[in-house]
């Protein structure tokens, strides 16, 4: 057995990051992308395309100790009335994935989850792993119907998995795409002067995750032998802050105003979700080190700097 972690996803905002610390971190990488991508510093082995079979796997994964997945192709807007876009563009690549790893079931899986999108139920406060799921959106039912799959390849064929379930992911990088991430969105019309369209009256309450916070969560997780079955994990801040208290502190930062416009609330949508990580810090000693201020202020320099 060969010793790479394999990331599937890696051109991603978070495949970014993850690579560059993995192989800073003296793991040897094969970084999956749909484009190629430049990682900077840092050699990378990189495959380009879209692996759709189980075939396309197969030589991956028996090359891998750890297979980390970070692909998505949807967000919850970007798949609203369209069940059949998480099929086609999430559900089949997972399955196929799962097929070759049946083959090899000494890797392990890390999966990038949601909490943001499976935590909806009643506005919970401090969600933990053991909280019910109840997904609003056909991204977060993918995600939920994902974790089932893995959590059946485990029980068949004694797999190890761990499932992160991420609160709102922000940091230089992240690129401005529309229904990816508020905080470049937010940024960038700020940049520009332009007008940003909230979704309800921005008092939905929301908690915040520095990226290299949640990078080191991932290599600790990674480092470690995951026990058989899955295991579900929450990576948060903990802290819940409202979106137009999000926006005064991007103001602030920026030193410049933040134009908006409230739209009606969307059915996807839920009023409150804080995520509790408990359990990340029992199981890693992990906690979230950055203030929001602190990231953010990172954040608008690099988004400046790559603007201009």
């Amino acid at each position: 057995m060969s010793n790479e972690i394999l990331v599937l996803g890696a051109g991603g905002f978070i495949g970014r990051h993850l690579v560059r610390a993995l192989v800073r971190s003296g793991e040897r990488v094969i970084a999956v992308t749909r484009s190629p991508v430049d990682f900077g510093d840092v050699a990378v082995e990189q495959i380009t395309g879209e692996l759709g079979r189980s075939q396309d796997f197969i030589p991956l994964v028996a090359r891998s100790r750890v297979v980390v997945h970070l692909a998505t192709s949807s967000t919850p807007g970007s798949t609203a009335g369209q069940p059949m876009a998480e099929l086609d563009g999430n559900l089949r690549p997972m399955l196929a994935l799962l097929e070759a790893m049946q083959q090899y079931p000494h890797s392990e899986m890390l999966y990038l989850s949601s909490g943001g999108s499976l935590y909806v139920g009643g506005g919970e406060i401090g969600a933990t792993e053991t909280f019910a799921v109840n997904p609003r959106s056909y991204h977060g039912a993918g995600k939920v119907a994902s974790e089932c799959f893995i959590g059946a390849w485990c029980a068949q064929y004694d797999g190890a998995a761990t499932l992160v379930r991420p609160s709102n992911l922000y940091g230089p990088g992240q690129p401005e795409r529309k229904g990816f991430g508020i905080v470049p969105t937010a940024f960038g019309k700020m940049v520009r002067g332009e007008t940003l369209s909230v979704w309800g009256d921005g008092s939905a309450v929301r908690d915040y995750l520095y990226v290299d916070d949640f990078i080191a969560l991932c290599l600790a997780i990674i480092g470690t032998a995951m026990p058989r079955g899955t295991r579900v994990i929450n990576a948060s801040s903990g802290i819940g802050i409202s979106l137009n208290e999000l926006f005064d502190v991007m103001e602030d930062i920026a030193g410049r105003p933040l134009r908006r416009s409230y739209d009606c609330s969307r059915a996807i949508d839920a009023t409150r979700i804080v995520i509790d990580s408990g359990l990340a810090r029992q199981a890693y000693g992990w906690g979230a080190n950055t203030s929001l201020a602190e990231g953010l202020l990172r954040t608008w320099h690099s988004f400046t700097s790559s603007v201009g």
